[in-house]
């Protein structure tokens, strides 16, 4: 049977949020392994999350109690590992039955723990959609440069063939109206 602890600074619930995901209709598991190294116990830590707009404080307690009793109640099936969770619970897991919810935390906790494969690389924090410009790589004569790539409104443009039209330009690329 595994120890289960809390997980209760917020440090620790940033730091899972960076690890891997599992995703259900009742709730999300995020999770990461911990150094061995660490001064931690190695006990697997458990966090939970219910934001307000799930339902008001009852309903909010109430999905919190539900998930605190399904850990307890699968605590003897959950891998023993150094690891943190956070279960982030949706709507759903209020009326869903026991059983769902025992079954999804096992689920998460399984996939969130899983140790990564050795050739995959580890996520960097920060290295989400969207984040950055990128760059092409234009080899020459010279070597590799990195340039940056042209937004999409400079590739779709066509160049103005004056500096007149070019000043006047709107947001759509064409020139005020009255010219």
């Amino acid at each position: 049977m595994s120890t289960i602890e809390r997980l209760r600074r917020r440090p620790d619930f940033l730091a899972a949020a960076d690890g891997r995901r599992f995703h259900t209709e009742r709730m999300t598991g995020q999770g990461r392994l911990r150094e061995a190294g660490s001064e931690e116990s190695g006990a697997l830590r458990v966090g939970f999350t219910i934001t307000k707009r799930v339902g008001h404080a009852t309903e909010r307690n109430r999905i919190r109690r539900r998930l605190r009793a399904a850990v307890a109640a699968v605590a003897a099936d959950l891998p023993v590992v150094p690891a943190d969770i956070v279960l982030i619970a949706r709507r759903p897991s209020l009326d869903a039955s026991f059983d769902a919810l025992k079954d999804d935390l096992r689920r998460a906790v399984s996939a969130v723990v899983r140790p990564r494969a050795p050739d995959a690389p580890a996520r960097r924090p920060g290295s989400g959609r969207g984040r950055g410009k990128r760059t092409d790589k234009a080899s020459g004569p010279g070597g590799s440069q990195a340039q940056p790539t042209p937004s999409r409104r400079e590739a779709e443009s066509p160049p103005a063939s004056g500096s007149l039209s070019q000043s006047l330009s709107n947001a759509c690329g064409g020139v005020p109206d009255g010219q």
